[in-house]
């Protein structure tokens, strides 16, 4: 299986939704993009280790990875009802599924390899230009029902109906899946 390994480049607030943030990884050369939405609190998280990483070193992640003595990678492995499905794996074959943005947070206090299979990567990344990071690309299949549905309305609002026509389609694949 090809995989390709990913690297934490930043987190930024959603515009218009205060809640959410994204988290944008790239591929090792900084030529593919994905985007995470994650929520309020794991924002927090991130941006305490990104700000002053030595003043996490006593918090409880820090200290627990401190404490590991296996080698661990993880493993994005698919999309499943608006989430990325993320594997934890250890050397011996251990697994254990995570959120994605757990994910990134423990890649980046530990500097455990975050890799997304090649075909997912292909099917979700975006062109990545560090010029415009400030555009970011959100695939809908990454997004939660709720959220959908507050987009579908602020694209009828906006009159962009091949958007709205999108959105609604997947939250009709997503019920029809109930």
């Amino acid at each position: 299986m090809k995989r390709t390994l990913l690297r934490f480049e930043n987190i930024q607030q959603l515009v218009g939704a205060e809640t959410l943030s994204v988290i944008l990884l790239t591929d090792e050369l900084r030529m593919r993009g994905l985007t995470v939405v994650c929520d309020q609190q794991m924002a927090a998280q991130l941006q305490m280790r990104i700000d002053n990483p030595k003043n996490c070193h006593h918090l409880l992640p820090e200290v627990l990875v401190s404490q590991l003595s296996a080698k661990y990678e993880m493993m994005v492995c698919g999309v499943y009802d608006g989430q990325y499905q993320v594997v934890l794996m250890d050397e011996i074959g251990n697994t254990s599924r995570i959120r994605m943005s757990d994910a990134v947070l423990l890649n980046l206090i530990s500097h455990i390899p975050l890799y997304i299979e090649e075909n997912l990567m292909q099917r979700q990344c975006f062109p990545f230009d560090e010029k415009t990071q400030t555009q970011l690309a959100i695939p809908i299949n990454t997004m939660d029902v709720k959220h959908l549905k507050s987009a579908l309305e602020k694209a009828v609002d906006d009159e962009n109906y091949e958007l709205a026509s999108h959105l609604r389609d997947e939250i009709k694949r997503r019920n029809e899946g109930d």
